[in-house]
């Protein structure tokens, strides 16, 4: 896909700012995950509760750290002059699709 410079640094700024919002959100979700102490003075649905509490909050970080994953790549896609291009059928990621989910490795058709 051919993207101007403009459009290049467009994305590159989203994907920026999206890198951002994932970090914090990491950070975040992160300091939930810390262990739940057999020792707290919980009771015991209390207790239930937190450790279900933790491993959403489990779940939620390694689903950022793949969407940082992905965020990264699509970063090295411009760096590469390979972005927007789907690495499956070489065919053009719809633009719409890229102001949406500017990390998305793939077209629609390739995606599922």
């Amino acid at each position: 896909m051919d993207f101007s410079e403009k459009e290049l640094a467009h994305f590159e700024k989203l994907l920026g700012k999206r890198e951002t919002e994932v970090l914090e959100r990491l950070t975040v979700n992160e300091e939930l995950t810390r262990p739940v102490s057999p020792d707290s003075s919980l009771g015991r649905l209390t207790r239930q509760d937190a450790l279900q509490d933790q491993q959403m909050a489990l779940n939620t970080v390694r689903r950022l750290e793949t969407q940082l994953q992905q965020i990264r790549a699509a970063r090295s896609r411009i760096q590469m002059g390979t972005y927007g291009e789907c690495p499956r059928c070489g065919d053009e990621i719809e633009r719409t699709r890229l102001e949406v989910v500017p990390e998305a490795p793939f077209c629609l058709g390739c995606q599922g």
